[in-house]
């Protein structure tokens, strides 16, 4: 069970929850990148390599048992903070479209690089599946 918690003191979030409280079993979401199942980056914008970075993640959930709304936790890394934050737009239209209005708590992460140097962003989480 996943209680999202949001103090009015903090201001309403846009796109994140100030704070998670989960109850039941934790799953850690490694890092996923934008690779295909042939280890490839495809995507060559920002939003196309969050859409399969996430996409993948949500597999990963889907195989430990969970469901986009089990999200408790999410950190984005991402190369280039400045296309990021103008495509956001574009980045919340796939969030809504594969994860829904559930929002966990979040962080966007300003890196260098990433593993795969043709990498623009990686997605990490964790989930709180129901016991």
């Amino acid at each position: 069970m996943i209680e999202r918690v949001n103090p009015p003191e903090l201001g309403t979030p846009r796109g994140f929850s100030h704070a998670v409280v989960g109850r039941g079993r934790v799953v850690l979401l490694a890092g996923q990148t934008a690779l295909n199942p042939e280890g490839r980056i495809v995507g060559e914008t920002v939003v196309e390599q969050f859409e399969q970075a996430l996409g993948n993640l949500l597999a990963s959930l889907s195989a430990a048992g969970g469901t986009p709304a089990d999200l408790a936790s999410l950190t984005v890394y991402i190369v280039d903070m400045d296309d990021y934050k103008e495509r956001s737009r574009d980045i919340g239209a796939v969030w809504k479209r594969l994860v829904g209005s559930h929002y966990p708590a979040m962080a966007g992460v300003g890196v260098s690089r990433l593993w795969d140097v043709e990498a623009l962003v990686e997605v990490q989480g964790m989930a709180v599946l129901p016991d």
